[in-house]
């Protein structure tokens, strides 16, 4: 093999650098930065992991050793990504507020109306007429999580906070009842749906257009 001095093997490796990628190369690296991490993957396995044992077995009786071995893989590993137990609950916490907020952002998006916004985006999320068995899942894992006293004050931050950005447009005590309305029909779904279910959503939704005073 032939060895160029330091100075040529330098400018070598700069020329080659500075070549423009192939296409192939730059195609393969796109959907490579596009696909999840295995890390990603695997943080949101432990997650519906905690959440369906946190359904069967009730949060307090949920351990780190019985989620690692649902999960499939060692408690070192589990420790890696929630060094604890309560951080893995507080990411379960988490993660359950931005499936809504995700949600929320969708209905606020396709509403052109400024007025009661917010509140007919929470109706419609907290309301859903046909929910996915995965909304189902963490809505009634939300009616557990929510109800230990040190998660309780999460979803009164996370709601007080939506409250205070779009206090513009949702203030006012009408709004508040229709999203109170919206909190008992989510509990009435847990347990079993209405038969005038369906009347009732579209009267709150009616109250939310309403040109009456809302104070």
């Amino acid at each position: 093999m032939i060895s160029l001095p330091c100075g040529m093997a330098a400018t070598a490796v700069s020329a080659r650098l500075a070549m423009k990628p192939p296409r192939w190369y730059v195609s393969i690296m796109s959907e490579a930065h596009r696909r999840p991490k295995q890390p990603d993957i695997l943080r949101r396995h432990l997650l519906e992991v905690t959440a369906d044992l946190s359904l069967r077995q009730g949060i307090g009786n949920v351990r780190l050793e019985a989620v690692a071995a649902a999960a499939g893989v060692s408690k070192g590993g589990l420790l890696h990504h929630f060094p604890s137990r309560q951080a893995l609950l507080e990411a379960l916490c988490r993660e359950y507020l931005a499936r809504l907020d995700r949600r929320l952002a969708e209905a606020l998006a396709a509403d052109p109306v400024p007025g009661g916004r917010f509140t007919r985006a929470y109706l419609a999320v907290m309301t859903a007429a046909e929910p996915t068995e995965q909304e189902r899942t963490w809505g009634i894992l939300s009616c557990v999580l929510f109800a230990e006293p040190a998660f309780r004050s999460r979803w009164a931050d996370w709601l007080s906070g939506h409250l205070r950005a779009h206090a513009a447009t949702d203030g006012g005590t009408a709004l508040e009842i229709v999203r109170l309305a919206a909190d008992g029909l989510w509990l009435s779904d847990m347990a079993g749906e209405s038969a005038d279910r369906a009347a009732v959503v579209g009267r709150l939704h009616a109250m939310t257009l309403s040109k009456e005073p809302t104070c």
